[in-house]
């Protein structure tokens, strides 16, 4: 038996995809898969965003495309960064969407491809400010120039990243896309087609209509969780993951006796503390006690105490609670009337909800449901 589970709803995954859908249409949702799907699990996910009508999924490195299709997914993958040199075979031979931003890697992936079957399709990335990885504005035309040069690649799309696109009234999520539709616009000049444009990420898709051109990508909002706290609402979106465990143990501590590690927590007052067989190893940040995070149990929030532990932590439950070994115990999600966010956890963490869901250890068993 699992002492931590993450029940991951994928009815909930396939609702947040209708409803991004319509909100974006006409449109298309490319689903957001990396780093294991945000810590839900890439495949499962992928297949309900796929059902639901995503026409496109998105992952960062080479093997987790590679991944996806031994699970039987044969939807267009989109690789969010250039592959390394020694993964273009890989990354060919799992009929990856390839992006491109280099020469280097442009010319080596034309020789890879060979001219033997179709051209393949490439998605040439264009940095227009957020400076993470892409073609400066000024060389996206050769660079197009360059593609074009190998019988064995064809431009199926260019794109760019929004940076700010979670701060709703930021301008330069404007001028972003300013600078894009210039580089459209050379190309245009240039005599190149471009037959498939994206820009936006789910804040973009879900705050500037403007960027949704023809396929948005969406990560974060495909799993139940607003961009940002200032776009909490703006879309209808169902949380996808519950983090539970069990009591493991309860035991009376009395009044002025230290908790775990370093005894920095000390009980006011004479209390029932439970044992949780779930620590920072398993995603549960170390700092989460300190700043006062709650946990639920039958229902009622009950505080963290003391250090959390590699493997476990404590929880104050009181004088007279009647909790017992076995009981479940909710860390993020609801239980009875009360709900713990990923949001809540990022505020107290000073972080953002994308890193709490994607700390969720490889200890913790995913249990998935259709509901």
């Amino acid at each position: 038996m699992a002492r931590a589970w993450a029940e991951v709803s994928l009815g909930a995954v396939a609702a947040n995809v209708a409803a991004l859908r319509a909100e974006v249409a006409p449109a298309e949702v490319c689903a957001v898969v990396k780093a294991d799907g945000y810590g839900h699990g890439a495949a499962p996910v992928a297949r309900a965003a796929l059902a639901a009508g995503a026409g496109w999924l998105a992952v960062a490195q080479v093997p987790e495309a590679t991944e996806l299709r031994d699970a039987g997914i044969d939807a267009p993958i989109l690789l969010l960064s250039e592959p390394r040199l020694s993964e273009l075979d890989e990354a060919l031979a799992a009929r990856i969407r390839i992006t491109v931003y280099t020469p280097e890697v442009i010319e080596r992936l034309g020789r890879a491809a060979g001219a033997a079957g179709p051209p393949v399709p490439v998605h040439l990335k264009v940095d227009t400010g957020m400076h993470r990885v892409g073609a400066a504005p000024e060389d996206v035309v050769a660079l197009a120039k360059a593609i074009g040069a190998h019988p064995s690649l064809a431009l199926e799309a260019v794109w760019t990243h929004c940076a700010v696109a979670d701060e709703p009234d930021h301008p330069f999520t404007a001028e972003q896309l300013e600078r894009y539709e210039a580089s459209l616009a050379d190309l245009a000049a240039a005599g190149f087609r471009v037959p498939l444009r994206h820009a936006a990420n789910s804040a973009a898709a879900i705050a500037h209509p403007a960027s949704r051109y023809d396929l948005v990508r969406c990560g974060i909002a495909v799993y139940g969780i607003p961009p940002s706290p200032a776009l909490a609402g703006s879309v209808a979106l169902v949380p996808v993951v519950r983090l539970a465990t069990e009591v493991a143990a309860v035991k009376r501590v009395a009044a002025g006796d230290g908790i775990s590690y370093g005894l920095r927590h000390r009980l006011e007052r004479e209390s029932l503390v439970a044992t949780l067989p779930i620590g920072y190893a398993d995603g549960v940040f170390r700092s989460l006690s300190r700043s006062g995070q709650d946990v639920l149990v039958g229902g009622r929030r009950q505080p963290m105490v003391g250090t959390i532990t590699m493997d476990q932590l404590m929880v104050d439950l009181g004088p007279d609670s009647e909790v017992r070994v076995g009981d479940e115990v909710v860390l993020l999600g609801a239980q009875g009337e009360e709900r713990i966010s990923p949001d809540e956890w990022a505020e107290r963490l000073d972080t953002i909800s994308y890193e709490v869901v994607c700390a969720i250890g490889a200890r913790v068993e995913r249990r998935y449901t259709a509901s």
